[in-house]
């Protein structure tokens, strides 16, 4: 559970506060956009989620940050709905509500971006 969200700060429910978080079925962990060199435009890749599918995620919450500025590649969108993932895309106060109301009950995973 996601148990704060507000500007540029997270508190998620076993792996403390930080700022963006990747969350799956079981675990997560801060989202460091470097990794895979994410960035508002074009967005969340293909490999931000994979993941969490690794992980189990049958269903994903991508939020589009707090002035909804973070974009998602089409290809990202293409892999999921491929893959027959259910997917929201939302912004982050919607999608971190979304997430928790999900958690409990389905294999749900989530990037989370607290700014922007």
């Amino acid at each position: 559970m996601i148990t704060h969200i507000s500007w540029g700060r997270m508190v998620v429910e076993g792996l403390g506060e930080g700022k963006d978080f990747k969350l799956y079925p079981g675990g997560g962990r801060p989202w460091d956009w470097n990794e895979t060199g994410t960035r508002h435009t074009p967005g969340i890749q293909p490999a931000d989620v994979q993941e969490l599918l690794d992980n189990g995620s049958q269903v994903i919450v991508l939020s589009r940050g707090m002035r909804m500025l973070l974009q998602t590649c089409p290809e990202t969108l293409d892999l999921l709905m491929d893959k027959g993932i259910e997917i929201y895309v939302e912004e982050t106060t919607a999608a971190v509500q979304r997430y928790n109301a999900m958690v409990e009950t389905a294999p749900v995973g989530g990037l989370i971006h607290s700014t922007c």
